[in-house]
C-alpha cells in the first residue's frame, strides 16, 4: 500500500455534508464539557451529559461500567449477516492542572482542565453515535465506549474488570488521539508499536543522620542518592541495545529537614520507566534495583525498592492499523506510518492485549502558530482541543465503520 510521508498545509478533506454540518452544534458541546473538567473515577459531568444526548436522541446504553461514570453505546447496522462485531473508545477524565486564561470556556474547577484533549475525543465519538443512528449503513453492530480515568492508567482495566469484553464481544477496537505536534487533518499510524508502557518506580535510602559537622560518623543518603541517579542513567546508555526504545528518568529527589547543617536520616528517588519490550522492562526493574542495593551497600546504607507496573505498550496490529490508514487516505488525509512510536503512556494497550485493533493519531496544530493553543502540546496549561478537528474525526469514525462493517 503506498503511502506518502511528506509535511503539508492542510487543505479541507472529503467530509460529508451531513457531518459538516454537526460542527458548531458539537463544538459548542465541546466547550461545555471543557467548562466542567473531572479527573479519574470522577467524571461526573461528562457522563451524565453524553447520557442525557444519547437518550434524547433513542440511542441504546449502558452506564456504570468501569466505575458510575463509564458508559458503552449499540448501534445496530441495517443488517447483520456477517456477524461482526468492532468497538471505538473515547476517553472522558480531565487533569489537575490550573488553566490558562486563554479562551472563553476556560475551566469552571481551579486546579482542574482538560488539558489532553479528552473533551475532544467523546465530543467526536458522540457526534460519531448520532450520525450512525440515523445512517446505519453498516453490517455488523457497533459499540462506543466512553472511557474514564485514561489519565491513572486505570479505566481500560477497570471496565474489563466489570465484564466490558463478556457483555459487549468485539472482534476489533480503535482509538484516536488529537496530536497537536502535527499539523491539522495528518494521521500518524504506526505499525507495531506506538505508545509506550508506563511504568513507576521508587527507591528509600537509609542512611544515618547527624550534624552536618560531621559526615565521617553518618551515613549520608544525600550522597548515597547523588551516585544512585548516576549509576541508573548507565542502564539505558551503556546496557541496552541503541536500537531499542526505552527511558528511565527520575523525576523526584526527597530529603532533607530543611536545615542547613543537618544530614537526614533518609532520601526518596522515584521515576518512571517507559519501552515497548517486556523482555527489556524485565531486564530494567532488576538493574534498577541490583545497581540502587549495591551502591547503598557499598556506603553502609540500606535500600528498600519498590516497582511497579501500571500500563501497557499500546501495540497496533499490522492488519488493523493498515486498515485505519486505508480509510483515512480514503478520506484525502495525508497518512503518516513511518513516524516515531511516541514514549508516552496510553491505557488502550491494555484493551489491545485482549482484542486486536489500532490507536491512531490525527494532527491539530496550527501550521505556522506555534503559540496558538492548539498547537501547544499535550498536558500544558495553555493548551486547547482544535474544534475543526470534530469533523474530520467524526468522518473517519464514520468511514471506518463503513469500511470495516461493509454492507
Amino acid at each position: 500500500m503506498p503511502l506518502t510521508h511528506v509535511k503539508r498545509v492542510y487543505k479541507p478533506m472529503k467530509i460529508r455534508n451531513s457531518i459538516q454540518a454537526l460542527k458548531n452544534e458539537f463544538a459548542a458541546y465541546r466547550r461545555e464539557l471543557h467548562q466542567n473538567p473531572q479527573t479519574s473515577f470522577e467524571e461526573s459531568f461528562i457522563s451524565d451529559f453524553i447520557a442525557s444526548k444519547l437518550s434524547a436522541w433513542g440511542i441504546e446504553h449502558e452506564r456504570g461500567i468501569g466505575g458510575e461514570t463509564g458508559i458503552v453505546v449499540t448501534i445496530h447496522g441495517q443488517s447483520n449477516t456477517s456477524g461482526k462485531v468492532i468497538a471505538l473508545r473515547a476517553d472522558m477524565d480531565a487533569l489537575d492542572i490550573a488553566e490558562t486564561q486563554n479562551k472563553d470556556w476556560v475551566s469552571k474547577t481551579d486546579g482542574k482542565m482538560h488539558g489532553c484533549g479528552h473533551d475532544g475525543h467523546s465530543t467526536c465519538l458522540l457526534a460519531t453515535a448520532k450520525y450512525l443512528k440515523e445512517n446505519n449503513g453498516f453490517d455488523g453492530v457497533l459499540h462506543l465506549i466512553f472511557q474514564p480515568a485514561e489519565e491513572t492508567g486505570e479505566g481500560a482495566r477497570a471496565m474489563m474488570k466489570d465484564g466490558l469484553f463478556e457483555r459487549f464481544p468485539c472482534d476489533a477496537i480503535y482509538a484516536m488521539h488529537n496530536w497537536p505536534y502535527a499539523p491539522l487533518g495528518q494521521f500518524d499510524i504506526n505499525v507495531g508499536p506506538t505508545m509506550a508502557s508506563v511504568d513507576r518506580f521508587e527507591i528509600i535510602i537509609q542512611g544515618k543522620g547527624g550534624h552536618a559537622s560531621k559526615p565521617y560518623t553518618l551515613i549520608d543518603p544525600i550522597t548515597i542518592a547523588a551516585q544512585i541517579v548516576n549509576g541508573l542513567q548507565t542502564i539505558i546508555s551503556r546496557e541496552t541495545d541503541a536500537l531499542d526504545s526505552a527511558v528511565l528518568s527520575i523525576t523526584n529527589i526527597n530529603g532533607g529537614t530543611g536545615a542547613f547543617n543537618v544530614i537526614p536520616d533518609q532520601v526518596t528517588l522515584s521515576g518512571t520507566v517507559r519501552t515497548y519490550s517486556e523482555a527489556l522492562k524485565t531486564k530494567i526493574e532488576k538493574r534498577i534495583g541490583e545497581i540502587s542495593s549495591g551502591i547503598s551497600e557499598s556506603y553502609g546504607a540500606t535500600t528498600h525498592y519498590t516497582y511497579t507496573r501500571m500500563i501497557e505498550p499500546t501495540i497496533n496490529d499490522p492488519k488493523h492499523a493498515k486498515t485505519c490508514a486505508e480509510v483515512a487516505q480514503s478520506q484525502g488525509a495525508i497518512v503518516i506510518t513511518d513516524g516515531n512510536p511516541s514514549m508516552g503512556g496510553e491505557d488502550f494497550g491494555a484493551f489491545l492485549q485482549v482484542i486486536p485493533g489500532a490507536y491512531v493519531k490525527i494532527g491539530q496544530a496550527i501550521e505556522g502558530d506555534t503559540q496558538h493553543r492548539c498547537s501547544q502540546g499535550l498536558h500544558n496549561a495553555g493548551y486547547d482541543f482544535n474544534d475543526d478537528l470534530i469533523p474530520i474525526a467524526t468522518e473517519y469514525w464514520v468511514r471506518l465503520v463503513e469500511h470495516v462493517l461493509k454492507v
